[in-house]
């Protein structure tokens, strides 16, 4: 059992690529070169996507409204913030490997302030002093070192995004300070727990988000792509522009629904 936790990472690398072999016998494609979006797998990507979206209606939609009538605003503005907080060392991890090192400063900066002086990062005393919060990940430091996109997938359970966003998702996992040590002081329950409320808040956060867009898309998998898409491109391009040590990149997720 434990080794079979402790390659979870490897097994959801072995189901992206074998995705990606079913996927090559899909005959529907979409690209947009505006926005960088490369779908050659779409008639299964949308396959794919209903069985997740009837998953999500199912639980976690439920899950998610049921989290947001138990608790408070205050309580889950806490909640989101603590696990913010946790996050840090993949934030300022990939800031230096994108060479942003003012970025890596002001994430040091944050974690000290919130964790010592917000609770344990309960309160983002940081963002109220000006210092706001600034997400990082592998998938957007393989953009800055000129990593392409890779094509558009939609991964059971795990949803959609591009091949390269995917892999920077795993690798921060993998290399999660805090997965690490849990797992080699045999506290795997405790990471597992920590992913589980992370999952639940992201989703409660999409709510109204997510319910506005299926109301007012009349394609509801291609205004989620668009998204995506969007979404990325801006949290790379801001980061090109404000960091004189990135490299040239292409134009370029994840919110799960």
């Amino acid at each position: 059992m434990q080794a079979f936790k402790q390659n979870k990472q490897l097994r959801i690398l072995l189901v992206l690529f074998a995705c990606l072999n079913i996927s090559s016998c899909s005959t529907t494609s979409y690209h947009d070169e505006t926005l960088g979006i490369n779908d050659p797998f779409e008639e299964v990507n949308r396959t794919v996507f209903a069985f997740n979206d009837a998953v999500d209606n199912a639980i976690m939609k439920p899950v998610a409204k049921t989290y947001r009538a138990a608790l408070p605003k205050p309580a889950r503005t806490g909640i989101r913030n603590f696990i913010t907080n946790l996050r840090s060392p993949i934030d300022i991890g990939n800031q230096i490997l994108q060479g942003d090192i003012i970025g890596a400063a002001d994430g040091i900066t944050r974690t000290f302030v919130n964790t010592f002086f917000g609770i344990g990062g309960l309160i983002d005393i940081a963002a109220k002093e000006g210092l706001e919060y600034e997400n990082e990940d592998f998938g957007q430091t393989m953009a800055v070192w000129g990593i392409g996109n890779g094509p558009y997938i939609v991964l059971p359970l795990i949803g959609p995004n591009n091949l390269r966003d995917h892999l920077g998702t795993l690798a921060d996992s993998y290399a999660d300070p805090i997965r690490l040590y849990l797992h080699n002081t045999d506290n795997e329950e405790i990471y597992y727990s920590k992913f589980a409320v992370e999952v639940i808040d992201k989703r409660e956060e999409l709510l109204d988000v997510l319910s506005d867009l299926r109301a007012n898309s009349i394609d509801y998998y291609a205004a989620i792509r668009g998204v995506i898409y969007q979404k990325r491109n801006a949290l790379i391009k801001d980061m090109k522009e404000n960091d004189q040590y990135a490299l040239e990149m292409p134009d370029f997720d994840d919110d799960w629904e």
